[in-house]
């Protein structure tokens, strides 16, 4: 019996070793958490990325564990607050201020509106868009809090040079993953996304997009992207004066509302379900 019970208590041991042995690595500090948010698949044309279905959840109103505070600062910039309190700033030129000092803040150096060389030494964590290394691109991966932020990045027209001269990789699309949310911000985008851009990207529940009539891209080419995306919310930003133009383009299609409260909450349970243009207060 003793024999018995030997062999079976080693067979155990050999199989919890094995299993050991199989078992993925945990997480650890240099490794960045996976993206909820990215699609897992190849960048193949036509291909359709899961997106989050606000029916499947039942109604309930959200609690501060999960809500996502948006409020638009001005152009470029959104202060948003996570639901444990971190403050992020998005194309932030340190004109356009959000009332607190936003522990992370991100910047795109198309124009001068949309960055600044001398932030406030207070913010925890500058993000560039941009490299300053020739050659290379800007990559983020950062947990800070409860969002994990990450970029995509995209040519741009190069500032100095004016007519089309490309500058590789000098905007990024920053995506921040929080409270089960994708919201992403496309900064200054010049060009229509590419098959692997979309696929980098994946799902974007909220989507804060450039309107100005051309500046960055004209209205037909930014439509075709947002309706790509697919986003429940779309918040846009930049420039007040070609906001109406930008409406023309999507009434038969998306429902248009205008905020009440500078303050946009925004969780899992309250997303639309039919696409919707927000315009927030003072845009």
């Amino acid at each position: 019996m003793l024999r018995m019970f030997m062999l079976a208590l080693s067979m155990l041991s050999l199989a919890a070793a094995a299993s050991a042995q199989q078992a993925p690595p945990r997480p650890s500090a240099n490794r960045p958490p996976i993206s909820q948010c990215q699609a897992v698949a190849q960048a193949v044309p036509g291909v359709t990325f899961a997106r989050f279905d606000p029916s499947a959840v039942q109604p309930a109103q959200a609690n501060s564990k999960e809500e996502v505070q948006i409020q638009y600062i001005g152009h470029s910039t959104f202060l948003i607050t996570s639901p444990e309190g971190v403050t992020i700033a998005t194309d932030y030129n340190g004109i356009y201020r959000p009332a607190v000092t936003p522990d992370v803040v991100t910047m795109n150096n198309a124009h001068s509106t949309h960055y600044t060389a001398h932030p406030d030494p207070a913010i925890k964590h500058v993000l560039h868009g941009w490299s300053d290394v020739p050659g290379e691109k800007a990559d983020h991966k950062i947990q800070v809090g409860d969002v994990y932020i990450r970029n995509v990045t995209s040519d741009i027209r190069n500032r100095w040079g004016g007519g089309g001269l490309l500058q590789k990789d000098g905007n990024s699309i920053f995506i921040f993953e929080v409270a089960g949310l994708c919201i992403g911000h496309l900064g200054h985008l010049h060009y229509e996304l590419t098959e692997s851009q979309y696929a980098e990207i994946g799902r974007l529940d909220v989507l804060m997009v450039p309107v100005d009539g051309g500046l960055t891209m004209g209205t037909d080419s930014m439509s075709r992207i947002v309706k790509r995306l697919r986003s429940a919310l779309i918040l846009p930003m930049h420039q007040p004066h070609a906001l109406e133009q930008f409406l023309v383009a999507f009434r038969p299609q998306f429902k248009i509302g205008y905020a009440s409260d500078p303050v946009i909450r925004v969780s899992m349970r309250n997303l639309p379900r039919q696409p919707q243009i927000l315009v927030p207060q003072r845009m």
